[in-house]
């Protein structure tokens, strides 16, 4: 830097008699090399201590770099997708409709206290970045134009209408469903809007694994 700095000095004193001049210029290209190195050595550093574990938020339980909250998450959408078909088996061909709804309920239940969780967690407590950036699929500074960015692009696409999807579904069916439940001239409307509640959980899931795993996994 030294050098680089002295010999810019040395040609600006052949070439002009303004030292304001050559000691404006000087400065900036020494402000340049010490920003780029700076820069480069904090880089390095932050990335020490990433791989060193020293992430922020409470350590999962799966031996990844995911926090508490999105190991529970991660696991319990294997739980939550199994059960929602066997939900929808038994009211398509068992007609089961009143465990059919209080196995509904149990889910959006589940699924509030979950995402409630993983949204403090990710708030306030966790920062997902620092624990993605060991993974080959994640660049900090194309946080969102890289593979980890992208898959939950996609994710959140699914994620965010499914919440207000399963919300509808389950408010419009209380209201229009008569109690005891049974089918009526709402089910028709219901089978619909259920059916797409179904399909937005089931990506979101899928989605949800995918990003998981290039993020903490790889």
């Amino acid at each position: 830097m030294f050098i680089a700095t002295r010999s810019v000095e040395l040609s600006l004193c052949q070439t002009t008699d303004s030292c304001h001049t050559r000691q404006v210029v000087v400065g900036l290209v020494s402000f340049h090399v010490i920003f780029a190195k700076g820069r480069a050595l904090f880089s390095l550093l932050a990335q020490a201590d990433v791989v060193a574990g020293d992430f922020p938020g409470i350590d999962g339980f799966l031996g990844t770099r995911g926090s508490l909250m999105l190991d529970v998450v991660f696991l319990a959408m294997f739980v939550i997708v199994p059960v929602m078909g066997v939900s929808i088996y038994l009211v398509k061909y068992r007609r089961r409709y009143q465990l059919h709804k209080q196995i509904q309920l149990a889910l959006a239940i589940v699924l509030l206290v979950a995402v409630t969780a993983f949204e403090i967690d990710m708030q306030w407590m966790t920062k997902w970045e620092l624990r993605a950036v060991p993974s080959v699929y994640f660049n900090l500074e194309r946080k969102w134009s890289c593979p980890v960015g992208i898959s939950l692009i996609v994710h959140l696409l699914f994620a965010v209408p499914t919440a207000f999807l399963w919300i509808f579904v389950i408010v419009q069916a209380m209201r229009k469903f008569p109690n005891p439940i049974g089918p009526n001239e709402y089910s028709r409307q219901h089978v619909f809007w259920a059916r797409l509640a179904a399909f937005e959980m089931l990506m979101t899931a899928i989605t949800g694994w995918v990003f998981y795993t290039l993020a903490f996994v790889a």
